[in-house]
């Protein structure tokens, strides 16, 4: 081998590593959390050999990052896949296609093993807290179970640490010993919020949380969950659609249509500026505490198409006051119009 040849070999093996750290390295060091082009598709028919031969596109083509202590919003109308994309970050649901980076590690290269060590790190308060809980375990049992399958205290300390995080989550000593049927919403909601905290989270998928609770209830969990934030300094997704809640608790939104993300952009920035129109129309539906102001509501025609069979071009096109017809065949690309405000929209300009 020539000393050329050489030279040409090495520069190969050295182009190889840094395309490979490149791939592997976050794009923002200072992300907890970063997903990246993320898929999640069901299959719904299969061939005769068992093939799948089409698609339920539950979540496809999603990408943004989350820092440290900072909540990310997901609204949406019931069905956009909100909650598969909650379920896909944490590997509840095995990602099709994509990358999701947490604490720098792409969580779907890990192995069983890996990924069980940093299960803790990573929980989920579910919607329904009557259905989350188990009926035949005591609060204390159902709060500390996790906590003793990953040794995080000994074993003669656990009590003593359980009530501590029960005392936290608003949760009297007495409730120890009680089962969940003995409790009303609000409380069984605190109990299931006590059992994802209990395992010390950095990341946090809130599931609309508070959407089976009274309006009154809803404020105590949302308060709740912003001082536990400020405390241990947790990072949430908060998924909801309600927008009202959504703006008091979170830093950004993210706006999702058929499994994609519309638009995203910081929580100032999206009520003051909604750039999407299928985002305009979700905001004119929020009530405005005020009989005498006229709400100038925006009423969208047709029904969400199937995401098995979604239009080609825009996926809103089909029921958009402003389409046009490049919307019709050609996908608008996600762009970032200024500080952050992304939106995949042909209203604005397509040019890189």
């Amino acid at each position: 081998m020539t000393n050329m040849e050489e030279v040409k070999l090495e520069e190969e093996v050295v182009t190889e590593t840094k395309a490979e750290e490149v791939v592997k390295q976050p794009l923002d060091p200072d992300a907890v959390l970063e997903v990246r082009n993320l898929k999640k598709y069901f299959p719904v028919e299969t061939d005769f050999f068992g093939r799948p031969t089409k698609f339920l596109k539950a979540v496809d083509d999603v990408s943004f990052t989350i820092k440290q202590g900072t909540t990310l919003g997901i609204v949406g109308e019931s069905g956009c896949g909100k909650t598969t994309l909650g379920r896909t970050i944490l590997r509840l649901h095995p990602a099709t296609e994509g990358e999701i980076y947490f604490d720098g590690k792409d969580i779907n290269k890990l192995t069983t093993k890996e990924l069980n060590a940093l299960r803790p790190l990573m929980q989920i308060i579910f919607q329904d807290p009557y259905s989350s809980l188990s009926p035949r375990m005591p609060v204390g049992e159902i709060i500390g179970e996790a906590v003793a399958e990953h040794k995080l205290v000994p074993k003669e300390k656990l009590k003593e640490y359980v009530l501590d995080i029960m005392k936290k989550c608003g949760l009297p000593y007495h409730y120890y010993e009680r089962y969940p049927h003995e409790f009303s919403g609000g409380q069984r909601q605190r109990i299931c919020i006590a059992t994802a905290l209990a395992l010390k989270p950095k990341f946090v998928v809130c599931d609309e949380p508070v959407s089976a609770l009274d309006v009154s209830i809803q404020a105590q969990i949302i308060n709740l969950l912003r001082d536990l934030q400020k405390e241990m300094g947790l990072t949430y997704i908060f998924i909801s659609h309600d927008l009202s809640v959504v703006e008091h608790i979170s830093d950004y939104i993210g706006v999702m249509y058929l499994g994609s993300m519309v638009e995203y952009g910081s929580t100032q920035d999206i009520f003051e500026n909604p750039m999407h129109p299928y985002t305009e129309a979700l905001f004119s539906a929020v009530p405005v505490p005020d009989p005498n102001m006229k709400m100038n509501r925006i009423i969208l025609s047709g029904d969400i198409p199937s995401p098995i069979n979604a239009p080609t071009g825009c996926k809103f096109h089909t029921r958009c006051g402003k389409c046009m017809e490049i919307c019709k065949t050609v996908e608008p690309k996600f762009k970032d119009y200024g500080n952050g405000h992304k939106v995949a929209c042909h209203l604005y300009s397509q040019e890189d």
